[in-house]
Parts: structure tokens; sequence; C-alpha cells
């Protein structure tokens, strides 16, 4: 079976990737083409993994037909969350070519994050809301949100756990921090990647965050059934 490279690049329209597939001698001139000139009508694409495997034909087109329903026809765009596809390929048996700066296994670990985080999602009460928490090893950190129509917002001036993990989610690692104080308010998808910031690990947010009262939001959301 030939060896080729599968690669993932997403584009300037958000949730909108492309999977393709590429000779091995052919992939720096295939990205800096598409990342250059766009595809199908599309622009802003920039590589986000690639994986050199052997099978490469077989396997691109068992990977399109995974993701058939996501495909916008006629094309090799896929309208389909970017940790998703990473996660698949990153499995893959085989090389990876890109990122060069993290293994196939941290690309795994962080794309599995991410998918959880974004699943982790459900109806949050408008109200105020804490986290406290002594971190074995550094001490307390506080994490102040609030909520309105539904939007969880962490504000600026909560006390934040450092990190040393290399596999950590893009909230956390895009989140402005100086001396373990966040420097600017942050929307986050749900309570849990809220607390990944204030943390630096995984946690279940539903728990962590409480009201004035003492009541985690899973409680709340509870009582409210």
């Amino acid at each position: 079976m030939a060896k080729g490279i599968i690669y993932l690049m997403t584009t300037v329209v958000p949730g909108l990737i492309k999977i393709g597939k590429t000779r091995n001698d052919q992939f720096e001139n295939r990205m800096r083409f598409l990342e250059s000139n766009g595809y199908a009508n599309i622009t802003g694409l920039k590589r986000e993994f690639a994986i050199e495997v052997d099978g490469y034909d077989d396997k691109e087109k068992l990977i399109h037909d995974i993701f058939s329903k996501s495909r916008i026809i006629g094309t090799e765009l896929f309208a389909l969350d970017i940790e998703i596809a990473k996660s698949l390929l990153a499995s893959l048996d085989g090389k990876q070519i890109y990122p060069k700066d993290k293994s196939k296994k941290e690309v795994f670990k962080e794309s599995t994050e991410e998918i959880k985080l974004k699943i982790n999602e459900g109806f949050i009460p408008d109200g105020e809301y804490v986290l406290n928490r002594n971190i074995k090893g550094f001490g307390k950190v506080k994490g102040r949100a609030i909520v309105k129509n539904g939007v969880f917002v962490l504000l600026k001036g909560s006390f934040c756990n450092n990190i040393d993990k290399k596999h950590v989610p893009s909230i956390r690692r895009n989140a402005k921090i100086k001396d373990n104080i966040l420097q600017e308010d942050i929307i986050c998808m749900n309570p849990s990647s809220a607390g990944w910031v204030i943390i630096g690990k995984s946690n279940n947010g539903w728990k962590e965050w409480k009201d004035s009262q003492g009541n985690s939001i899973e409680n709340i959301e509870t009582d409210k059934k």
C-alpha cells in the first residue's frame, strides 16, 4: 500500500474544515498553495494536522465516508468540529507530520479534552457564581463569574492556578493571565470550560461553581426541574 499524507485544515468560515490527501513530496507545496489561494471559493485555509499513513487513498476515502453527512457536495469541505476530525486522524497509525511541536498522543488528548468541554452544555440559571478551591501544591484559587441570558462570563480578576500540562484546552491556552490573575472577561461555553481556566485541569464545573448561598449550578438545575 502506498504511503501518503492525510491533512486537516481550518478555513475562514468557522466550523468549515478541509480533509484532504497528498503525496509526501508534495505536502509543503500543497499546503502553501491552499493557504495562499484557498479552495472551492473558500479562503483562509490553515493547516491544523497532518499524518503519514499506509494506504492513504483508502484511509482518506474512509474518513470522508465517516463524515459524509457533514460534507459539502462536490468538495473536500466538511461542516464539522475541527477537534472531532483531529482526534480521529490522531488515532490513526502513522507518522505525524504536522504540528511539529506536539506529539500525536498530545494532539489526541488535547482534542478529546476540547470535545468534552463542548458537549458539557446545558441550561445555566442567570446569576453570580464563585469557584473556590484549594489546589494541592499551589494554594487557593478563586473564580468569579456572571451568567446573563444563559451566557457564562468568567470575570477578570479571577485568581487562577498554574498549568504545566502540554495538552491544554484553547480556552485556557488563550486566556490572558498575568501573575495568576485573569486580565479580561472571557465568555465560556459552559461552567467546566470556565473551571479549566481557574483550576487548570479537567473538572465538573456544574459542581464547582456555586451561588451566594453555596448551591452548585447542578443542584440549582435539579431544583428547578
